[in-house]
């Protein structure tokens, strides 16, 4: 268990991906650094939008990339794209940010996990951060590599720890 799960986040704060490759992880939401990404991550996985999607682009000491329908790091939702949120919250292992293309208010649906703190410092303040895992991150290390990879691995399940009542199997982690 890391440090930063002895302050653990209020339910409503906290977020649940069942993956593929065999656990689940939680993630403190951070509301206070990005409250428009945090509304709309919560928003997408009330909605089931996030559940069977894969990890479209994964490479090795960098980060793990989903949020996608269509698999190809191509798609959204429907919904508009949000206003980048930078911050000086420093990458590093568990974080998790907001992807977009080249132009900063472009982020939607689509979202990456870092697997080490070195291979993700250079995005801070350049890519809007709405999370950090507090459990889990073995999970997220099995994760299948490749841009895309060739057996991709899913979020199975995604819901906000508020919402467990409506997820049982989820009470019984």
């Amino acid at each position: 268990m890391s440090a930063s799960s002895a302050n653990a986040a209020s339910p409503a704060d906290t977020l649940y991906i069942e993956l593929s490759t065999g656990g689940t992880i939680e993630i403190e939401m951070l509301p206070d650094r990005a409250p428009a990404h945090v509304e709309r991550i919560k928003e997408l996985a009330r909605d089931g939008f996030y559940d069977g999607i894969v990890f479209h682009r994964v490479i090795p000491g960098f980060m793990a990339q989903t949020g996608d329908p269509t698999g190809t790091g191509m798609g959204g939702s429907d919904k508009p794209d949000l206003p980048a949120e930078f911050t000086d919250y420093a990458y590093k292992r568990g974080t998790i940010g907001a992807a977009r293309t080249a132009a900063p208010n472009t982020a939607n649906s689509q979202f990456f996990i870092c697997f080490d703190d070195n291979g993700c410092s250079f995005l801070t303040g350049q890519y809007t951060v709405w999370g950090q895992v507090v459990n889990g991150m073995e999970y997220v290390d099995k994760i299948a590599v490749g841009e895309p990879p060739e057996n991709p691995d899913t979020m199975v399940k995604v819901w906000v720890g508020s919402d467990a009542e409506s997820k049982p199997e989820a009470a019984a982690e």
